[in-house]
């Protein structure tokens, strides 16, 4: 049953930008709309798939703050789509519940330092003071114990869900390893490149689908094992999930701070029917349970991704789909965007 008056969702990370925000923010509002009525104010990314530029964000920001100040109408809640966004809130209604989202990236910020690392943390600091109403839904505990470094609690941590998709099945693996993601170094792609692929048999193919955002690991992809793919449709890359050997979420710990917030990809594949691979770092610990969705390895260690690689690559037929039908069984009902919906609706409630 739908409440009476709307919930207002805020978002900088809209469609056709893409990435893990974006993605949450789309799934949030198509979920939260089956349960409430939603009110969106979010800013459209860009049509090769970055973000919107500064120029763009200030301007919508300054919008948005006009239209909440003109707002007459009553709201349940206003949920601004990450802690950047927290001045928002000081004109949101005060007969609504405030409600932030915290991610990763809009948390962590402040660790790599110098001048602009400072200035951010500065800033979320400030919004925690401001705001003390505010209540934070965090993705993932490791999200939660960087967010409390600037000052904030969060009261809740809800982890995603993932899109429904259509699993082949039981397929028998190309032999190939998958990595999905932006090629950004803490997500570990190039590391794998280096130190694990020299590691597997000869002539074992890594493809790598994504869109390129760092130098360095975009040079890695000229390893003559790799295949570059690109952005792939979801369903596409569903197909990649199921074909592949194993799907890996390598992440490593990176001298500027920045961790996983979540790490969609491996619920995501998960569901789809793949065998993820996953760090044990970050938010992959909340994204993948060990041993049922996937199987999470020490971060950094190559001769432990190579040995588990090695394991899964001997597994009988029977073995992999006995595995696959039960990590997707368990993946798409833990991490279902219906959960993460209801969960938010009851924070709503409590605020």
């Amino acid at each position: 049953m739908q409440a009476s008056a709307p919930v207002v969702f805020i978002t900088r990370k809209w469609a056709p930008a893409t990435g893990g925000m974006e993605t949450w923010s789309l799934r949030m509002v198509e979920a939260l709309s089956q349960v409430r009525q939603v009110d969106v104010i979010a800013l459209p990314g860009r049509a090769n798939g970055m973000p919107p530029g500064a120029l763009a964000l200030l301007g919508w920001g300054i919008v948005t703050l006009a239209r909440l100040l003109l707002r007459r109408a009553p709201a349940t809640a206003v949920h601004l789509g990450d802690m950047a966004l927290w001045p928002l809130g000081l004109v949101a209604p005060r007969t609504a519940a405030l409600v932030l989202s915290a991610h990763g990236t809009d948390v962590a910020y402040h660790r790599r330092g110098g001048f602009r690392g400072g200035l951010y943390g500065a800033y979320l600091k400030l919004g925690a003071r401001l705001l003390p109403r505010a209540r934070v839904i965090a993705n993932s505990a490791a999200t939660r114990t960087v967010l409390a470094e600037s000052g904030w609690a969060a009261q809740a941590v809800i982890p995603l869900g993932v899109a429904p998709c259509h699993a082949p099945g039981s397929v028998a693996h190309d032999g190939s390893i998958l990595f999905a993601g932006r090629l950004v170094r803490r997500k570990g792609c190039g590391w794998f490149i280096a130190q694990v692929l020299p590691l597997l048999p000869p002539g074992t193919v890594l493809k790598v689908a994504g869109t390129s955002w760092d130098e360095a690991e975009r040079a890695a992809l000229a390893h003559p094992q790799v295949r570059f793919l690109g952005p792939l449709t979801q369903d596409d890359l569903a197909a990649h999930y199921a074909r592949a050997l194993c799907v890996i979420a390598p992440n490593i710990e990176v001298p500027e701070g920045e961790f996983e917030g979540f790490g969609l990809v491996a619920p995501e594949a998960a569901a789809a029917g793949g065998v993820v691979l996953a760090a044990a770092s970050g938010g992959l610990t909340d994204a993948v349970i060990d041993g049922e969705t996937g199987f999470l390895l020490p971060s950094g260690d190559a001769p432990a991704w190579a040995a588990r690689i090695a394991e899964v690559a001997g597994w009988s037929d029977a073995t992999r789909a006995s595995f696959t039908r039960w990590a997707t069984a368990k993946a798409r009902t833990r991490y279902s965007w219906d959960r993460v919906a209801a969960d938010t609706a009851r924070l709503y409630e409590a605020a």
